[in-house]
């Protein structure tokens, strides 16, 4: 069943960054008290300034979130929530003809491997990015994981 709502209206739904003071575990994990809970557009603003030929890790996106909100860390939950819903988003505008959309192809796990819950999957992630020059190396023994070579 498809949703009534488009994803343009949830990247606009979250219009104003917070920052609270976050769960107590949290706090411990990743050490601070301020948490941000982004919004959608800044994540999409982060990801339109990465370059092609390039790429950013999740932890380095969240950094730059915190930067952004004046916060000790960003909320893991809604940071991938919000990381998805652009690129379904990126995903939408495609499908409406639009020639540039934001490349959330280029924010790949702190592992450098690719992220399956994003819009159109790891294949296409793979895909994307190996056209902009990457290379990709199968890792482990027992399952099919694939993870960026760092040296184009």
């Amino acid at each position: 069943m498809r949703s009534k709502t488009s994803w343009k209206e949830k990247m606009d739904k979250h219009s104003k960054p917070e920052v609270i003071k976050g769960p107590e575990e949290w706090n411990l994990r990743y050490g601070g008290e301020k948490m941000t809970i982004p919004t959608p557009r800044q994540i999409e603003s982060i990801i339109n300034s990465i370059s092609k030929g390039k790429i950013m890790l999740v932890s380095q996106l969240k950094e730059q979130l915190c930067e952004l909100n004046n916060a000790d860390y960003a909320c893991p939950l809604t940071t991938g929530i919000f990381l998805r819903i652009v690129s379904e988003y990126a995903m939408e505008l495609q499908s409406q003809g639009a020639k540039k959309i934001p490349p959330y192809w280029r924010i790949v796990k702190d592992d450098l491997s690719p992220n399956e819950k994003l819009s159109g999957g790891a294949d296409f992630q793979m895909n994307q990015l190996k056209s902009e020059g990457f290379q990709f190396e199968l890792t482990g023994t027992r399952a099919k994981k694939w993870k960026l070579k760092l040296n184009k």
